[in-house]
């Protein structure tokens, strides 16, 4: 075999660390820092892919059964590449990987690949190969603002953005998330939809200290009062609003809004390509909430596909 596959393991961490940060697609949640945050909850079945002995692609993966996912505790998975990838070299390393799982026993493959926004070079091949391998389990909408195209702000949006200009609202980037996920955010989501924010108070301040560059709070308060806040996850050209939440008196003040229009702005000048405000799935028949939909539309997102594939490793 051309194509050698190794299970990663703690030898590997700097090596592999060195790899995503090289990689024309990888981000900061594929370093072992940010992935193994929830080492708890998942087994690791992250994989580094040799070809004549040299690294050529990673894949963060789970097990579950007779399953491999990529992944179900981040955001986004599949295979993570350090150069610009030719259909072939894809196709082959993709091949390998089914025979691999076989042989280990796993039957079935799953991979939520990684929004094309992301990507430093565009790339498309392995959206491809797998929709001629695999079943599509699922298509998620991604809303995100493309900077290189004018900005489409709904009219209303801009209206009370300029209204709310005369508020004398105090934006402020800080270090501190206790008052934003314990008085607003969790709150918030137990009263809207009755979850819990996927990363506890404790691991988002543990992973902001370790990516310091990348996750990034603001909150806007008036009058001392903190009405709304955001948590950034911030790439080399991509911004995604993680979490974003507001008080009761924040939504009379339409504060959540002003500070989107804020940070949308203050990224554009800044020289991001992407700003991402994440999908807006749930259970409803079309799988989409329309209202979060129409909201993050307003505010200038286009839309995105997100692919998930399955596939069948005994074929």
């Amino acid at each position: 075999m051309i194509y050698n596959i190794q299970p990663y393991n703690q030898e590997h961490y700097a090596v592999w660390n060195r790899f995503v940060s090289k990689s024309i697609n990888g981000t900061f949640l594929f370093n072992r820092d940010f992935m193994e945050y929830h080492k708890d909850r998942f087994t690791d079945f992250s994989l580094m892919i040799y070809k004549n002995e040299t690294l050529v692609a990673l894949l963060p993966a789970n097990k579950s059964n007779d399953s491999i996912y990529s992944h179900q505790g981040l955001t986004y998975g599949g295979l993570v590449f350090v150069n610009k990838t030719e259909m072939n070299f894809v196709y082959e390393v993709t091949e390998s990987l089914k025979t691999y799982f076989k042989s280990q026993q796993i039957n079935w493959f799953y991979c939520k690949l990684i929004p094309q926004i992301y990507y430093k070079v565009s790339a498309k091949y392995l959206d491809y190969v797998l929709s001629k391998k695999a079943m599509l389990k699922n298509r998620a909408l991604v809303l995100a603002i493309d900077y290189s195209k004018p900005l489409q702000i709904h009219k209303t949006k801009l209206k009370h953005y300029r209204k709310g200009e005369i508020y004398n609202f105090d934006i402020v980037e800080t270090k501190s998330y206790t008052s934003f996920w314990n008085t607003v955010l969790s709150p918030r989501l137990i009263e809207k939809h009755n979850v819990k924010p996927v990363h506890t108070l404790k691991e988002i301040e543990n992973l902001s200290n370790k990516f310091p560059d990348n996750i990034k709070q603001f909150n806007i308060i008036k009058d001392g009062e903190l009405l709304a806040g955001i948590t950034i996850f911030e790439t080399q050209t991509v911004v995604k609003s993680q979490y974003g939440a507001t008080t009761v008196l924040g939504e009379k003040y339409r504060a959540l809004d002003y500070l989107f229009l804020y940070l949308i702005k203050k990224y554009k000048l800044e020289g991001k390509q992407y700003f991402s405000m994440g999908t807006v799935m749930d259970n409803s028949t079309l799988g989409v909430n329309e209202g979060l939909l129409k909201q993050k539309e307003e505010l200038g997102c286009q839309i995105y596909f997100q692919d998930t594939f399955k596939m069948n490793c005994n074929d």
